[in-house]
């Protein structure tokens, strides 16, 4: 017994002691929640650089492919599509009100009328993946529903009139005609289904859009309508692809595309004069700058048309007022979009490379996964296509080749419906506008739709 007491005493004494060790030691200043992701990442970046494969013929073909990607994308896009997007953008966040965003976009606004205006944009716009975004974020910023928004997003560049006829002339009428239907209906029930997925949110900005005031604004509805619709003849007509065929209605808007794109540059400086105050003067020289180059350099369009942007940014920015804000908003847009394209267009080229060219994973590898009709090639093909990004039109022959090469029309279809509408860069975009959580839900409705859709296809067109 007095063993046993001795023994708790010790005991005792010990715990004591320990936790008089435990108190007179101060609190860790180490805050492990907050270290561990930027740990995390340095230390990822140490072992992809410690094990970097420059070895490798793959490897540093993959780099060169992922740069040349880029360098494409600098110069065939960012000018001539991104640029007037994010002009475009910054005007609707400026010179739209809310209340006109909220009566035919809204969360309650008329179904019928919004997510109908929403699915039918590409038929007008005719843009990529990414030169949708701007136009996308400025509607969002503005108060449009969630449903519709999504809607539009997707319409923007899946329902592109041109596509969808080199579609049917090339890989089949039944190909062309279900890329049609399939984008229309696509954009309506994937924006339904996010409208029920976050209704609560929804409900929520609709009625705080209830008591927010409505921005004043200098001009009826009409001359806003007419100034977007001329800068959208402007984005339209100097991004018009070339045609397969030398021949035709199509090739003969792009024989005369630049000669569109000035004579709606010219209506667009008569409005700046108008309707926002800028310098007759100023107008004047900045066309004057742009027609000298024009004629100087008549096989490098770029050039002039990169001056009209250079004006146009001096113009904005040198007229106090409404163009000031306008510039502002355009590049709010531009600083949070244009990173992270850039960075997922040299993520999307390392990995899958160009079109003719491969990155890190074969070509041979997709094509041989994409055969027959089953769920799985129906489903790696809606991936492949959604992270992937493809230029305007370029899909078409990339397609004929994989069908060529042994691709089922179900695959096909799949890659059509979920490929021109998003892409990685599309996706980081997306995520950065609108969170992570709807950034998923709407790349793997995309996804699962392609999927069914290009199976459901197969099954009829095997």
């Amino acid at each position: 017994m007095n063993e046993a007491i001795a023994i708790e005493k010790r005991e005792a004494a010990l715990q004591e002691k320990e936790d008089l060790e435990a108190e007179e030691q101060p609190e860790s200043q180490v805050d492990w929640p907050s270290i561990w992701k930027p740990l995390a990442i340095i230390a990822g970046v140490f072992l992809a650089f410690f094990w970097l494969p420059i070895e490798s013929s793959r490897f540093t073909g993959s780099v060169i492919e992922s740069l040349a990607l880029a360098k494409w994308y600098a110069q065939e896009h960012v000018l001539l599509c991104l640029v007037p997007a994010f002009f475009i953008a910054g005007a609707i966040s400026v010179f739209v009100s809310q209340a006109a965003v909220m009566k035919y976009l809204g969360a309650g606004a008329n179904k019928i009328m919004s997510y109908g205006v929403a699915s039918v944009s590409g038929t007008i716009l005719a843009v990529c993946s990414c030169t949708v975004l701007p136009l996308f974020a400025g509607i969002w910023k503005r108060g449009a529903g969630l449903g519709p928004a999504i809607a539009f997003l997707y319409s923007g560049p899946a329902i592109n009139v041109l596509a969808i006829v080199l579609t049917a002339r090339i890989l089949g009428p039944e190909i062309g005609l279900a890329r049609a239907v399939g984008a229309v209906v696509f954009s309506i029930v994937i924006g339904l289904i996010m409208h029920q997925l976050f209704r609560k949110e929804e409900q929520a900005k609709a009625e705080s859009a209830l008591h927010m005031p409505d921005p004043e604004v200098e001009r009826p509805l009409w001359q806003n309508v007419i100034y977007f619709a001329v800068m959208v003849g402007i984005l339209v007509s100097a991004t018009w692809g070339k045609p397969t065929e030398s021949a035709g209605l199509w090739h003969a808007i792009y024989s005369i595309k630049w000669l569109m794109t000035g004579f709606f540059a010219i209506i667009f400086g008569v409005l700046l004069v108008k309707w926002f105050h800028v310098k007759a003067f100023k107008v004047v020289a900045a066309a004057a700058a742009v027609l000298v180059l024009a004629v100087i350099f008549p096989h490098e369009p770029l050039i002039a048309f990169s001056a009209g942007i250079i004006a146009l940014v001096v113009l904005t920015t040198t007229t106090r007022g409404e163009t000031e804000s306008w510039f502002l908003s355009s590049w709010d847009f531009a600083k949070q979009i244009m990173p992270l394209l850039f960075a997922g267009v040299l993520v999307a080229g390392l990995l899958l490379g160009r079109p003719g060219s491969e990155g890190l994973i074969p070509s041979q590898w997709i094509s041989g996964l994409v055969g027959g009709n089953s769920l799985w090639a129906n489903l790696f093909a809606s991936a492949v296509g959604a992270f992937m990004y493809f230029a305007t039109l370029t899909e078409v022959p990339i397609l004929q080749g994989l069908l060529g090469a042994g691709m089922g029309k179900g695959p096909a279809l799949a890659l059509l419906l979920a490929g021109p509408a998003l892409s990685l860069p599309n996706m980081l975009v997306i995520r950065s506008v609108m969170g992570t959580k709807k950034t998923v839900a709407f790349v793997c409705l995309v996804v699962v739709m392609a999927t069914i859709s290009g199976m459901i296809f197969g099954h009829f067109f095997a």
